[in-house]
């Protein structure tokens, strides 16, 4: 069966022209077949009456012989197989073939006269019509006495007629009926092959074009439909207003979204600019903690080095550096030179600390930016009393990042579990901090625990939001877990926490690897 609607509406109009053609002609045979032998059935019936008229007078005066010459005349006309005549016990007493057998009694013949229709053995069809001869009162009174008058049938006439020419006309109407059928199919489709191409399979298929073209977004190519049908025709201007509306809402939808990718640019580029102040107003919310210990750590070797150069200035005379003092001075010469070298250090990681760079990311040692955060804010952590372990792997692999940027992260984390441990000095106990760096797989990991109080259950799911803060008014805004996250974020990695009540928190900070040591660097370590 076809799967398309223009073939399946062919096949089913011409099957249905088939069949009620085919019907048409079968009936019309039967119908022209049934008046031939109607006709034939006439002729037999008159000619059969004729030979009774013609041989009773014959038969009348007992002229058999004349009767019999007057049937076989009769007989060899064209299309006349046989005449005979039978008396009542079904005997032949003649027949124009000769030797036709006796048929039984025909005392069961009433007074209508009988037809049938049967072969001849040789292909052939012939016709019967089987007339009774009556036993009229001329005839029983007749000289001869042969037939008494309570006789009422003396016997049969049966005049057998070919239907060769019936069978050659109705041959003949039947090749007729088949060939006007067969032109009449042959039009027919054709006229319904023409009708559905022109006025529904080639609007159809115009339709399934401009519906592909709608589905690929091809909206600029009008659907045009003329002189199809009512239906089709309102089809394809529902289409087009479709389409058009379609293609209106599209243009729309285009500029909405170049508005929006203009705004969502600038907004980037204003989220961009915010984020930038807040990493800077975070570095220096940091730098703010240390600067009241990074003071009194470089008070201390100013002091000495103002202590010194007094000593110096005793030691020396009018006459320079007496002989017997010259290993003193030297000595407090050398003092004086490792308090300034140990001022300019502090001074340089402080600098470089605060110091607004373009961030910029590059294979950098992790541990490295660790003992640097360290040496930062070890005088801090001196004055907090809180005590540093730190396990670091060797021989770990570069990470791609921005050592400015993990640094102020390393910072924020240890400064905050440092202040986490503050209970812990109150109690005259020390506060303790464990960094390790370790590589997991292809990410490069760095913890910070404290072994303070920990963090409540329910505000574990809140560290890392902006300005949110469990520290007393004047000592924090919130900002430094919310910028360490935004920075491993915008690096791939990722950070998180696990703290228990009373046992401290541990931050987990994953950086993944620079990806030419992913596959190359150290094995995975322990946390030391």
């Amino acid at each position: 069966m076809p799967r398309r609607l223009a073939r399946k509406l062919m096949l089913s109009i011409t099957v249905i022209v088939v069949i009620v053609a085919a019907v048409s002609g079968l009936v019309n045979i039967k119908t022209e077949e049934r008046q031939l032998l109607n006709t034939m059935i006439l002729g037999a019936d008159q000619l059969s009456k004729g030979i009774s008229s013609a041989t009773w007078h014959a038969m009348l005066d007992d002229h058999r012989e004349a009767a019999y010459q007057v049937m076989q005349t009769i007989a060899e006309k064209q299309g006349i197989d046989r005449i005979r005549m039978l008396n009542r016990s079904g005997q032949v007493t003649y027949s124009t073939r000769g030797n036709d057998p006796s048929v039984g009694s025909v005392s069961a013949i009433d007074l209508t006269s009988h037809v049938k229709i049967d072969g001849t053995g040789k292909g052939q069809r012939r016709l019967e019509m089987v007339t009774p001869i009556y036993n009229e009162r001329s005839c029983s009174e007749a000289a001869c006495h042969a037939h008494p008058a309570g006789v009422k049938v003396l016997g049969v006439l049966d005049v057998a007629l070919t239907l060769e020419s019936v069978d050659r006309e109705v041959d003949g109407m039947k090749l007729r009926v088949l060939l006007v059928t067969g032109v009449e199919i042959g039009l027919i489709s054709l006229f319904i092959i023409l009708f559905t191409r022109r006025f529904l399979s080639r609007p159809i298929e115009a339709l399934v074009e401009g519906t592909k073209a709608v589905s690929q977004m091809e909206l600029d190519r009008p659907l045009v439909i003329v002189g199809s049908s009512e239906e089709l025709d309102e089809l394809a201007r529902s289409f087009e207003v479709m389409r058009e509306r379609l293609r209106t809402a599209l243009g729309e939808i285009n500029e909405f979204t170049q508005k929006l990718e203009t705004k969502v640019e600038e907004r980037t580029e204003q989220l961009k600019a915010a984020q930038k102040k807040l990493v800077q107003s975070d570095r220096l919310a940091s730098l703010g903690q240390l600067s009241a210990s990074v003071a009194h750590e470089i008070n201390n070797p100013v002091s000495g080095v103002l202590n010194l150069s007094m000593l110096m200035q005793r030691i020396v005379t009018d006459d320079g550096i007496p002989p017997t003092r010259l290993v003193e001075f030297r000595k407090y010469l050398a003092q004086v030179i490792a308090e300034t070298s140990r001022v300019g250090h502090i001074v340089s990681d402080l600098l470089a600390f605060s110091r607004r760079g373009k961030p910029q990311r590059a294979p950098a040692d992790l541990n490295r930016i660790v003992q640097m955060t360290l040496s930062l804010a070890q005088h801090k952590l001196k004055l907090s009393n809180v005590a540093v372990e730190a396990s670091l792997t060797e021989g770990m692999p570069p990470v791609l990042c921005d050592p400015s940027q993990i640094q102020q992260v390393v910072l924020n984390l240890v400064l905050n579990a440092a202040e986490a441990t503050q209970s812990k000095a109150v109690d005259k106990r020390q506060g303790r901090v464990t960094i390790a760096t370790y590589v997991d797989g292809g990410m490069e990991m760095l913890t910070v625990s404290d072994n303070g109080e920990g963090i409540p259950p329910e505000n574990v799911a809140r560290i890392f939001d902006p300005f949110f803060t469990t520290k007393s008014d004047g000592k924090g805004v919130g900002l430094g877990l919310a910028v360490s996250y935004g920075i491993i974020q915008a690096h791939g990695g990722d950070i998180e926490v696990k703290s228990e009540a009373g046992a401290g928190a541990t931050f987990t900070v994953s950086l993944p690897l620079e990806p030419t040591a992913r596959n190359g660097g150290a094995a995975p370590a322990g946390k030391g």
